[in-house]
């Protein structure tokens, strides 16, 4: 019974040790990349409400399945990839009303003063208006910082094709900004 006694002390002592080492990593993580995690989310969702519910629905999920995440080295890609299953899963569960882009992009441009947030709100127009497999690499590579490698493993894709997508994307925004800047010769 003495006996019975002890492995029931050290168990629960080994228990509090292995929750305090989870709370322990697992608030390192939410330190080292909130930021991060929600400046992508607030990219994708472009709504400063949503973005912070997607991205605390996404430190919940690394919380329960935090003993997955084996490489602490890679636990901005495996935060990436949750928040990216958990926008998904926002489209699964509401409809959303549309609303026309161009309509809000115009009053917001308008209300800007400074020709900095002018020229910051054309290039997310122009991102906004690519398409998803351009849009997304794109995003994670701008925001997240993720290479070829780690943008591949993510979309589940093979690096050359990410890299080609990357190309064009950027070959997209080139293009829509000197068509741009001759607009803006002609009309000047």
């Amino acid at each position: 019974m003495l006996v019975d006694f002890f492995r029931k002390k050290k168990s629960s002592h080994s228990v509090k040790s292995s929750m305090e080492a989870k709370q322990t990593r697992y608030k390192a993580l939410v330190q080292a990349y909130n930021r991060d995690i929600y400046r992508y989310a607030y990219w994708l969702v472009k709504d400063k409400h949503v973005a912070e519910d997607i991205v605390q629905e996404t430190f919940l999920r690394a919380w329960r399945s935090l003993e997955q995440l084996k490489d602490d080295k890679a636990a901005k890609a495996w935060l990436i990839t949750i928040l990216r299953r958990e926008n998904a899963r926002r489209f699964e569960r509401k409809q959303f009303d549309l609303v026309d882009i161009e309509e809000h992009s115009v009053a917001d441009i308008n209300a800007h003063s400074s020709e900095q947030e002018i020229e910051n709100e054309w290039l997310r127009r122009q991102i906004d208006k690519l398409a998803p497999e351009y849009k997304e690499p794109l995003l994670l590579q701008i925001i997240g910082g993720f290479n070829g490698d780690e943008i591949a493993q993510m979309l589940e894709l093979n690096k050359n094709t990410v890299m080609t997508r990357l190309f064009r994307a950027r070959n997209q925004l080139k293009e829509a900004l000197e068509q741009d800047q001759h607009r803006g010769q002609s009309n000047g």
